[in-house]
């Protein structure tokens, strides 16, 4: 038989089981006295499910994969399997029996992913292509592989509501959305990507579920936590009945990986996931996710607004097992760096060389300071972090919508800056991550869009507005009515990448592609060693990364020199000595430029002679 979890997670799983013989339906709803199966349609048989002293309901049917099932609770209306491999009429219909044993895998020589060594690409399924599915999506992953691109992590996937989303409203944890196309589609998906040689990551969210579409309280309010999240309810997993609830999400992680053979989890918003219990779910939910893998090597990132790198640690040291974490701080000050706007929660940074020189020499920038935006102190002691556990980016899904008209980046900075943050970006000691469209250099903006009606669609509208008025530069745009409204279909349509741009937009693409070669194939770049790093000017400054011990002298250190200035830097005294040469006898030469007509720039020179001239707007690797 095929089961759809583990036996020695059964005791506190849900989730139907399809074998050949037939079908084990089981069900937690510990608060009702009967509970019946209802098969094909609301007007279908019924068959009972034994009850457990568990609270859980369960019963074996000579049924195959295709039905489509519901439950009944003391004879209310059918309601969706919370647990349910799929919903092909959304998350109020039926579910439908899905056999994952059916599908016949071809990567059964992947080696899963290491921590080190990786390019995340952040994808959201619905608008990476015009079609917004995975079969669509699929086809264009030989082009990110060319990029260079080691891993996918695709944003939420797990069943909501509407016609469209981000995700991160999901409501059934275990079904693939239908909006993207069938399980399979998923499956060939990830086979796909690891024919080509990348990795999948799933964007999980475990810390609430959607307010529309919600049947967590109907089975049992023992699903909700005493706390509330910034978006609603959140799960209990540490009060009465915690264990099934802990297991349903622990169970979860392993599915994803063991049904679909995802490569890890990005967990969202680990800081509103509530636990006061040793050891905290997140911890049981990666060792559950580990274990399931077995030799397989998986990869899960956390996002953590608060920055506490304690998350990092092993277990058995008081972490929580995570392998690496989002770094806010490089994003909030690049942005002020190329942009000039610090209000809001970019108040905090000033984008200035010595800002950027931090993050890549000591990671996050705040460490226990206390933040001027937030009133308090932020993060924790990072000295211990090797720089590949830190994720740094540009752009991402939040910070991109996080303004009226979703601009991405390089609509909101020179040519010349943008050009020289991605080189800074793309040859940092950390783990590099772009958001889809980046490296298209698109056009298409990136909004927020979620598909509610009715109060609910009003008051997320609100909501959005309340959130960038905290933005004083957009409150006068806001009071014109100019965001977009996110239940419109137009503003989905508007977030659609064009691929084509790959072609138009070539000089970003080969900017892209070239700094990523860079990085693979220069062992001071690839090892991803702790760098040193010096201020040269006002937003001027050097990154050397030190080649590994026993690198040959053709391929030892290299300097990253990054000048965002409007004028050139004029380096007349190399009192500095981090621009020693490696050995006596030798000299740097430039063997990469952004101001390169490949590039889209002015081809203008980089001199080092007595004096270092460095272009404006300008990163340029010397050997």
């Amino acid at each position: 038989m095929a089961t759809s979890v583990p036996s020695d997670e059964r005791a506190h799983a849900p989730g139907p089981l399809v074998g050949t013989g037939g079908t084990t339906f089981r069900v937690w709803a510990p608060d009702s006295s009967a509970v019946e199966v209802q098969l094909h349609a609301p007007d279908g048989p019924r068959h009972p499910l034994r009850r457990e002293e568990s609270g859980f309901f369960e019963a074996s049917l000579p049924v195959a994969a295709g039905t489509r099932y519901a439950f009944r609770l003391d004879d209310g209306e059918p309601l969706p399997d919370l647990a349910s491999r799929f919903q092909p009429d959304g998350p109020s219909g039926f579910s439908e029996l899905i056999d994952p044993a059916a599908f016949a895998w071809t990567d059964a020589r992947w080696p899963g992913l290491e921590p080190r060594g990786q390019v995340v690409y952040e994808m959201h399924v619905g608008t990476f292509t015009r079609a917004g599915t995975w079969q669509a999506a699929a086809a264009e992953l030989p082009a990110l592989a060319d990029l260079g691109v080691t891993v996918i992590e695709m944003m939420p996937v797990a069943e909501f509501p509407g016609r469209f989303g981000w995700g991160y409203d999901g409501v059934l944890y275990y079904a693939p959305t239908r909006l993207y196309g069938r399980p399979d589609d998923l499956r060939r998906f990830v086979d796909r990507a690891h024919a080509l040689g990348m990795g999948v990551i799933l964007d999980v969210v475990y810390n609430h579920a959607g307010p529309a579409a919600n049947c967590f309280r109907r089975y049992t309010d023992r699903y909700i936590g005493a706390e509330a999240t910034e978006w609603g309810d959140c799960f209990n997993y540490d009060g009465e009945d915690s264990a099934v609830v802990r297991g349903f999400f622990a169970g979860n992680a392993v599915y994803w990986l063991r049904d679909f053979h995802f490569d890890g989890l990005r967990l969202d918003a680990t800081q509103q996931i509530f636990d006061r219990s040793t050891p905290h779910v997140v911890t049981t939910i990666v060792a559950a996710a580990r274990a399931a893998a077995g030799a397989r090597s998986i990869w899960v990132i956390a996002e953590n607004e608060p920055q506490d790198s304690r998350l990092l640690g092993a277990p058995e040291a008081g972490g929580q097992g995570i392998d690496a974490l989002w770094n806010d701080d490089f994003h909030h000050s690049a942005v002020v760096a190329a942009t000039g706007a610090h209000e809001a929660y970019y108040s905090d940074y000033r984008g200035t060389a010595q800002e950027l020189v931090s993050c890549a020499t000591r990671g996050f920038l705040y460490q226990g300071q206390r933040s001027r935006w937030q009133k308090q102190p932020r993060g924790r002691p990072a000295g211990h972090v090797p720089p590949h556990a830190l994720v740094a980016f540009l752009q991402n899904h939040d910070q991109v919508a996080n303004s009226v008209d979703g601009r991405r980046l390089h609509a909101l900075t020179s040519p010349g800056v943008m050009r020289a943050l991605t080189a800074l970006l793309l040859l940092g000691p950390w783990t590099p991550m772009l958001f889809q469209g980046q490296e298209l250099a698109a056009s298409s903006p990136f909004l927020y869009f979620a598909d509610h009606s009715g109060e609910l669609a009003d008051l997320v509208a609100t909501g959005r507005e309340e959130f960038l008025g905290q933005f004083p530069s957009v409150r006068q745009r806001l009071r014109k009515g100019s965001l977009h409204a996110p239940h419109a279909e137009e503003t989905v349509e508007r977030s659609r990448l064009d691929h084509d741009e790959r072609r138009r937009h070539r000089d970003t693409w080969l900017l892209h592609r070239d700094l990523l070669t860079l990085r693979r194939t220069h062992e001071a770049f690839r090892h991803q060693q702790p760098v040193e790093g010096a201020v040269l000017g006002p937003q001027a400054f050097v990154i050397r990364h030190s080649a590994p011990a026993g690198t040959s002298p053709t391929d030892g250190d290299r300097l990253l020199l990054v000048n965002l200035q409007r004028t050139p830097v004029e380096i007349e005294a190399l009192a500095e000595p981090l621009l020693a040469p490696a050995s006596p006898g030798t000299t740097w030469s430039v063997i990469f430029s952004t101001e390169t007509m490949r590039y889209g720039g002015m081809e203008r020179p980089v001199e080092i002679d007595d004096a270092w001239i460095v272009p404006p707007e300008c990163a340029v690797v010397l050997a």
